[in-house]
């Protein structure tokens, strides 16, 4: 993936329960306002990757993670989004910031929900689908 000076560096967060669904959240603003996503955002300046994730898991699922294993990288747009494995460490899951909605998703659930752009595709392509 090619960045330039103008693309807004992002992480996202694939975490799973234990029966092997993934989280998603419901965006409540563009882009993908009423999309269904993995959560994540913007890394602030001076943030790390981890950093970024920890915060942004936190503001919008009320959940607190440990970063794991870089799963892949994608650009949309002008936003360039990392996305990690997470662990959840606690927590009470919670729609927060610009989340309309958070929920654990399976496969089945992934198909019949409207997903932002190519996110089926893509966590086809990185054997990152839920259960």
């Amino acid at each position: 993936m090619t960045l330039r000076d103008d693309d807004v560096p992002c992480v996202g967060g694939l975490a799973y329960d234990r029966a092997g669904r993934l989280l998603l959240v419901q965006r409540r603003n563009d882009p993908g306002r009423g999309l269904w996503s993995v959560p994540g955002g913007r890394v602030e300046l001076g943030e790390s990757d981890a950093e970024a994730l920890v915060r942004e898991m936190a503001e919008e699922t009320g959940l607190t993670v440990e970063p794991g294993e870089l799963i892949g990288r994608v650009k949309r747009g002008h936003y360039a989004i990392a996305d990690y494995r997470c662990t959840v460490l606690g927590g009470d899951l919670r729609a927060g910031d610009d989340a309309a909605d958070a929920r654990w998703c399976s496969a089945a659930d992934l198909r019949q929900l409207p997903l932002v752009d190519e996110l089926l595709v893509t966590l086809e392509g990185w054997g990152a689908l839920p259960r």
